[in-house]
Formats: C-alpha cells, structure tokens, sequence
C-alpha cells in the first residue's frame, strides 16, 4: 500500500473511531450493555464502509461533517452483524479480529442486546445528525434499512445459512453475497455519493460500481479464508470449509477466483470512470479492498 493511501485510511479511520467512541459514551446506556457494545466497537475494525462512503462523499465535493454520523451509523450495522453473525445459532466462532468475540467474553444474552442497541442506534445517529436536513435523513434512513434488513444483508445471512452443505449455483453465490455483503457496501457508496451532490445518472454509475465491489469483496474474503494469514485475518484459516459453505474456490478454485475477481474489478473501475469524477481515492480503494490481505 502506498503512503499516500495508508494516511488517508489511518485519518479517515481515526475521525471514524473518535466518533463512534464519543457518540457511545456520551450516551446514558446501561453500563453493562454500553461496555458489550464498545467492546465490539474497539475490536479493530478497519471501517472500510465509513470510509469508502466518505471518499464517495469527497469525490463529489461533498463535506466530512456532513457524511460522519452517516458513516458511523453505518458502521454500527457492520458491528451488529458481526456480533450476531459469530453466535452459537449462526457461525459459531469464538474468536474475531484476534480476540473473544463478544457472546465468549460476556455471554450469548448480552450479545444479542448489544447487537439489537447498535442496530437501532445507528438510525438514532443518523436522525440527530446536525448537518443533514430531514429530506436527506429520510433518505438515508430509508436506503439503509433497507440495505441492512430483509431485503437485504439479513436475507443474504439467512440464505447463507440454508446454503450450508448443499450444492448451490455460482449464480445463487452471487446472490447470497449481494444481499450479505454487497448490500451494506452499495449503501456505502451511494449515501456518500448522494450526500456530496452527485446527479442521478452518476448515482446510477455509482451503483453499479458499488454492486460490483460487493462482489469483489466477498471474492477476496473467500481467497483468504483459503490462502490467508491466520493472524493477520485475526480469525482461523478454512472457517469456510468447516463449516461447509460454498465459496468461489470451492467452485472455481483458487486460480479461477482470482480471474473471477480480475474481471469484476475491471468491470468497477469502468463504471467508476462513468460517473465522471476523475482520479479520486475510490479508484485506490476498490485496488486496495481487492487485493487486501486480512
């Protein structure tokens, strides 16, 4: 990674960070729920989606205060669906991120609490956001729930999950991850794109860029589980295969993977091009996230 990119992830991810942490503790939570939440919250999250929304947001002139809260609710969503996805019911994994994951350091009730208070904090978030009018807060409330909910990542994780050990389609992959993933990571996008001004047709540009990133990372995640570093990736190697998922190297192994992801990050960077905003940090961005290593 180049340096110019390391310091905007690292600034970017700073502001992320102190906003979530001061917008938490600032709040009159239960102390006991509050801590199960900031412990999810400071688990090391890189804050790819915040991020990516607020390069979105800058690449169409858009302003940093204006995006935050929404970047922040955002990445409260992320964070719930982590706690919730690494429970007993659902992936069952004890460790995240290199660390207990939060039902293993409290307990499964807690857990799920935490993760239901971030859920319906991140609308708190978005709906006292100080530089937003109620049209824009509506808006992104909207496309958000509907991102984050049953026509979107919760349909993809149930779908997931009915995939375990079944012989699936690449094509019915593809779904799965579009809702699982790509929705929250289109979310991203288009919010920042929206909040920083961008025209229809370059929202329609954007979308299609972010659907494919969606895809993208979820390409990448599954090579990883293959050839990954276990303690860069701060989880176990072949979660995946243990837990008899269907994944793009089980069905096209890990050179046609790689190809597959090829293809879509060209087909991004195309669309990118379209929505006409010149050479900004989303470019980057997209060859960072699909060339990552944890």
């Amino acid at each position: 990674m180049d340096q110019a990119l390391s310091d905007y992830l690292e600034q970017r991810q700073s502001m992320v960070n102190e906003y979530l942490d001061d917008y938490i503790t600032g709040k009159p939570i239960l102390t006991s729920l509050k801590t199960s939440m900031l412990y999810s919250i400071h688990a090391g999250g890189k804050r790819l989606r915040p991020i990516l929304m607020m390069a979105a947001c800058e690449a169409f002139g858009g302003n940093k205060k204006e995006v935050l809260p929404v970047a922040v609710a955002l990445e409260m969503i992320h964070t719930y669906s982590l706690i919730h996805d690494d429970l007993p019911a659902m992936d069952d994994d004890d460790m995240r991120r290199g660390q207990p994951t939060n039902h293993r350091k409290f307990d499964e009730a807690t857990a799920i609490l935490a993760g239901d208070a971030l859920l319906t904090l991140s609308f708190q978030t978005i709906m006292e956001a100080e530089h937003l009018t109620a049209e824009q807060k509506v808006y992104l409330v909207h496309e958000l729930s509907t991102a984050s909910g049953a026509l979107g990542m919760v349909a993809g994780q149930l779908m997931d999950m009915e995939s375990e050990g079944n012989k699936i389609s690449l094509e019915h992959l593809e779904q799965i991850h579009h809702l699982k993933t790509g929705r929250l990571l289109s979310f991203a996008l288009m919010a920042g794109a929206y909040i920083g001004g961008a025209s229809e047709d370059q929202l329609n540009s954007i979308k299609e860029t972010a659907d494919l990133l969606g895809i993208i990372f979820q390409i990448q995640d599954d090579i990883l589980d293959v050839s990954g570093n276990e303690e860069k990736l701060g989880k176990p190697v072949g979660s995946d295969s243990t837990n008899h998922k269907s994944t793009y190297p089980s069905m096209l192994g890990l050179e046609g993977s790689i190809t597959q992801k090829e293809h879509y990050v060209a087909r991004a960077k195309s669309s990118l091009k379209q929505a006409d905003v010149g050479e900004t940090k989303l470019f980057t961005l997209i060859d960072h996230l699909s060339n990552r290593d944890h």
